[in-house]
């Protein structure tokens, strides 16, 4: 049973490791700050690292408006390989040989991505249908009709290109999957690919220079987690709490 201490109220700005999920990251905190009232504004996929926002106390209520704002990501793709996930973390569909492509034939494929879409989440996903989570379904090998979702890709670009490697940073809005960009990518240049490596930096204007790592986190008292707090009016001025 969780000992109550000092109610805190804010958003604190977390580092996430890539062996914990999202709850994971929760389960901690909520032992570090002996709360129960604690949540988060965008799950990361247990494969992916960096920029968690945490709400501790009263900040749980503005999750719909943080979870609203658009994200910053950077990550690998790696092309020749599709994977049942999309990502590094899926099992391994098909291999295909990767073409002799030039950065400037890859860039040209990203901008016919670029914009206003209607994205097709995949099977590996915390999306639910009647109730149960697709991820289930796809665990046992079961593919059903997914609702597309309206999303767009801000900008996206290149910032390694070694073949079979394309390492990238890609802006967008809530709800897209980056790992399905990376799978989508990989069939339009005929050779698939699946994403290797995510890291999200930044939502809206938060970044992950103020991040805390768990670690960090752990090493610090209540007060001075305190003076981590940032209150939801500093990230969403409209937000009056």
């Amino acid at each position: 049973m969780l000992v109550q201490a000092k109610e805190l109220d804010g958003i604190l700005l977390v580092d996430k490791p890539s062996d914990h999920t999202s709850h994971d990251v929760i389960a901690r905190l909520r032992g570090k700050l002996r709360m129960k009232r604690i949540g988060h504004a965008g799950t990361l996929d247990p494969m992916a690292t960096g920029l968690l926002l945490v709400l501790v106390g009263k900040a749980t209520a503005v999750s719909q408006y943080l979870i609203s704002l658009d994200k910053e990501y950077t990550g690998t793709i790696k092309l020749g390989v599709t994977t049942n996930s999309q990502d590094a973390d899926g099992e391994v569909l098909m291999t295909r040989p990767v073409p002799p492509l030039t950065e400037g034939e890859v860039l040209a494929a990203i901008k016919t991505m670029l914009g206003d879409q209607y994205q097709i989440p995949p099977m590996f996903s915390a999306i639910k249908i009647n109730g149960v989570p697709l991820y289930k379904l796809a665990r046992k090998g079961e593919e059903v009709v997914r609702e597309p979702r309206f999303v767009r890709i801000i900008s996206w670009d290149i910032t390694r290109f070694a073949l079979p490697e394309i390492d990238f940073r890609v802006r967008c809005t809530k709800g897209t999957y980056v790992r399905t960009l990376a799978h989508d990518l990989g069939e339009k240049l005929g050779c698939g690919g699946h994403l290797a490596a995510l890291r999200r930096t930044g939502t809206d204007k938060l970044t992950l220079e103020r991040a805390l790592t768990l670690d960090q986190i752990n090493a610090l008292t209540l007060p001075e987690i305190e003076k981590h707090l940032l209150h939801p009016r500093d990230v969403v001025p409209s937000i009056a709490l």
